[in-house]
């Protein structure tokens, strides 16, 4: 069986399922019955300064699909509403009763040197593994000074996270914010600040929906709302986009990532990995089926690794980070067309719609001699657009076949058609060093 042990930024942990800093990290209580059931780690809630937050009712709403599934999450509370020294007892307490489990505690204070050298020295003595700085935070906190404030300014990453290698022996992790232009520019002041790695995202500014009865939005505190911090399998293709491009900048290609964001199965976790991650955090998925969800995680991870041949986390970690490009240097000559398998066809015609209204008139409806509907690719037509598998609702019914074309490779940069079009051998070291072209 594949090993799923990991060893990020020096903290080690028995596989690298963590729990998110979040609801379900709030007490010991939580945290003991998520070790119980399987997770390598926890961040532990963030901590901050006493009197400690005071949370509103209600809390959370959410983004629904068909049959009220949770497509997306948003939650408008605030940090640790119990004291700094109760949640220092009791992370000390779990932590001495699970030494092999990883024990990262998530920090946020105001944006002064003094109040940041007066608990790291706390929170180091509970014996925990690391500290994450919470610069991710989008509702409330900012109103203060911290979390997203902090982490949209990359001055102020660098100089908080300078503070913190200042008072502090453990790794110190990163927590970014995902309400940015560019999350490569935090994620570099991280690393100036001397941050041992970086996680993200943290929750995207969110409404979910509204009561247009009373017109007032969700979660409601009485006859006004505010805006959330979003998350939830909705986020995941903007975290994983966020990994990677902090995986593939030549800044921080180095810099260790704990990803974050929509993580509800193995083949997420997997797909955060090989862009670049070394941990995964998880929340919303745990706080919609329970903690128990991690066991199915751990099987179908190690499951598919054994299948792959990949002994350990390490063998696939970034394995797709070179294979994620600028645009500018895509294959212009690359070509697929759709191919339909007339024996999975159902005859529902949603690909005819799609394409015939809103793309490229690539599909032929026939109407045959038993009255039955069948469809044919155009293949003159179609330019590999990929609406017509997305919208079929017969899984392989529908394949987009690579063509030989006998072009050669060919990006923007060489493409005749581009005004700017580079001379090819210029055109070819911009591809060569695509991944790590600076910003």
């Amino acid at each position: 069986m594949a090993d799923l042990s990991i060893d990020f930024c020096g903290i080690k942990s028995p596989n690298p399922f963590w729990l998110a800093s979040a609801p379900p990290t709030d007490k010991a209580y939580n945290v003991v019955r998520a070790f119980e059931a399987g997770w390598g780690g926890v961040v532990w809630k963030t901590l901050g300064e006493d009197p400690p937050a005071v949370n509103v009712s209600s809390r959370y709403s959410a983004h629904y699909g068909k049959n009220r599934e949770v497509i997306g999450f948003n939650n408008i509370e605030l940090i640790t509403d119990r004291s700094l020294e109760i949640n220092l007892r009791e992370i000390t307490a779990v932590k001495k009763a699970w030494p092999d489990r990883a024990m990262i505690v998530s920090l946020m204070l105001p944006c002064e040197e003094a109040p940041w050298a007066a608990i790291l020295p706390l929170v180091e003595a509970t014996g925990a593994d690391g500290i994450e700085l919470n610069f991710g935070c989008p509702h409330g906190m900012p109103e203060r000074g911290m979390g997203a404030a902090v982490g949209q300014v990359p001055e102020y990453v660098q100089m908080v996270t300078a503070w913190c290698k200042k008072h502090t022996r453990l790794p110190v992790i990163v927590k970014l914010t995902p309400n940015i232009t560019d999350v490569r520019a935090p994620a570099r002041a991280a690393l100036a600040g001397g941050a041992d790695a970086v996680s993200l995202i943290n929750t995207v500014n969110s409404i979910t929906h509204l009561d247009l009865d009373r017109m007032v939005a969700f979660p409601a505190v009485g006859n006004a709302s505010t805006h959330g911090g979003y998350c939830g399998s909705a986020v995941k293709p903007i975290a994983l986009n966020m990994v990677a491009e902090i995986a593939r900048d030549p800044v921080t290609a180095g810099l260790p990532i704990s990803g974050i964001g929509g993580i509800g199965n193995w083949r997420d976790a997997a797909e955060f990995i090989a862009l670049g991650a070394g941990s995964v955090q998880v929340c919303t998925a745990a706080m919609l089926h329970g903690f128990r969800i991690v066991e199915e995680m751990k099987d179908g991870l190690a499951r598919w690794m054994d299948e792959k041949g990949y002994a350990d986390i390490a063998a696939f970690s970034r394995k797709a980070v070179p294979n994620t490009t600028d645009w500018k240097y895509l294959d212009m000559n690359f070509q697929t067309i759709a191919h339909i398998d007339q024996d999975k066809c159902i005859g529902c015609g949603k690909c005819f719609v799609a394409c015939e209204d809103t793309s490229h008139q690539a599909i032929a409806q026939r109407i045959m001699e038993n009255g039955a509907r069948r469809y044919e690719v155009i293949r003159d037509e179609c330019v590999g657009c990929n609406l017509c598998e997305i919208t079929c609702p017969v899984e392989a019914c529908i394949a987009m076949v690579p063509q030989e074309t006998g072009k050669p490779y060919m990006n923007w940069t060489q493409d005749p058609r581009n005004p700017r079009a580079e001379s090819r051998a210029d055109a070819a070291v911009g591809q060569t060093t695509a991944v790590i072209e600076p910003a």
